[in-house]
């Protein structure tokens, strides 16, 4: 590839771009005039919503008919941190020891340039004759509170009948080398609040207080001492996790009034959001008794678990990576949360991406030659795809 489908330097260009979350910083200009030139309609979508910042999206499509191919993904970075602790400017974009370094090199601006390029490449070589659609959907919202992101623009295309039959999302998805892992699906995510009720009082007067701590203990140990399950074929087993305990007291000689534990659990597909609710306060039921007094709560977003079941969709792009890498990848539903939540409720998706070790970090950096692969496997998955699904 070279040229104005050049993934590297789309790359760079989407670097240079310092669209920190909220802010746009160019990114999707970028992508819109490279697409625009190509013969795609692309679409610019502010989305709002209460309380929370204004988003610019996009989406860009080739072609009318279905099937529909979309490659999705997302320009909006994390913040770079103190410039001065990396090597290269974060927003420069400099190759070096046959690295790109900047923010948004592995998550993702490289991703979205990869599948970019292919894109472009494969319009220009098939034009018209292409025997179907082939679209881009690019987010700013996916490192914020994605409330303005995905999510709704996912809506604004079902409300204009606009339809997906299958995604590949970008996202760094490679363990240790480019190919070895491609995800087909994510646990859940559940969050919530535990609050252990008692009564404030001096420590050398405790039978006039009620120590909410031990009660806590006794409630933690309830939540963790047993594990939720123990997994299944394409799902590792749930995990809880305490993230922070806390009474708020900053004295030695006060028994506190209340202490509060935050925790998040990540699920397999043997939950879905409101069985799990039930099981954790029925083992909060249980341990408390009549002994301790405690309220819950849970955090309103959530999201189910899902899985893109392996067949022709899963074993097209696993022999694309194949073909490319030489690596048959590790059908995976591990790590956290991605936009992929949304998307599973339009179109079976998939995750493939670069190898992920440095995002977010200081000194962001990917092979510049892992650049050029990614984009070979996204326009051999587009090819397969459309020799297999094209009507």
């Amino acid at each position: 590839m070279s040229g104005f489908t050049d993934p590297v330097e789309i790359t760079r260009a989407l670097i240079r771009c310092p669209s920190v979350t909220p802010e746009e910083g160019g990114a999707l200009g970028v992508l819109e005039a490279l697409l625009g030139a190509a013969g795609f309609r692309v679409h610019r979508v502010t989305l709002t919503g209460r309380d929370t910042p204004d988003i610019e999206n996009l989406y860009a499509r080739f072609g009318t008919k279905g099937p529909n191919l979309c490659f999705a993904g997302h320009t909006d970075v994390v913040p770079p941190g103190d410039p001065a602790h990396w090597r290269f400017p974060p927003f420069e974009a400099a190759i070096h020891g046959g690295l790109l370094y900047g923010r948004g090199a592995v998550d993702m601006k490289s991703g979205v340039a990869a599948f970019t390029a292919a894109a472009l490449e494969l319009v220009a070589e098939q034009g018209d004759r292409l025997p179907g659609s082939l679209s881009l959907l690019i987010t700013g919202d996916e490192e914020g509170p994605a409330i303005n992101g995905t999510e709704k623009l996912l809506r604004w295309l079902a409300d204009r009948d606009e339809r997906l039959d299958h995604c590949v999302l970008g996202e760094p998805s490679s363990r240790a080398v480019l190919g070895d892992m491609v995800k087909i699906g994510r646990r859940g995510s559940l969050s919530g609040t535990l609050t252990v009720h008692g009564k404030q009082g001096h420590v050398g007067y405790p039978h006039l207080a009620d120590n909410p701590v031990p009660g806590m203990a006794r409630l933690i140990t309830a939540l963790t001492a047993e594990p939720l399950d123990r997994g299944n074929a394409h799902f590792q087993a749930s995990n809880l996790e305490v993230v922070s305990v806390d009474v708020g007291n900053p004295a030695f000689n006060v028994i506190p009034a209340e202490a509060k534990a935050r925790f998040n659990i990540r699920f397999n597909d043997l939950w879905m959001p409101d069985t799990l609710k039930a099981e954790v306060e029925r083992r909060l039921q249980v341990a408390a008794g009549n002994r301790v007094h405690f309220s819950l709560a849970f955090e309103e977003r959530s999201s189910d678990s899902f899985l893109t079941a392996p067949g022709d969709f899963v074993d097209l792009v696993v022999a694309a990576i194949s073909q490319a890498t030489g690596r048959t990848p590790e059908l995976s539903t591990t790590g956290g949360t991605s936009d992929a939540r949304f998307i599973k409720d339009y179109c079976p998706v998939v995750e493939f991406g670069l190898v992920g070790t440095s995002m977010h970090a200081v000194d962001e950096a990917t092979p510049v030659d892992e650049i050029h692969a990614l984009a070979r496997v996204y326009k051999d998955i587009a090819t397969r795809y459309f020799d297999a699904f094209g009507r």
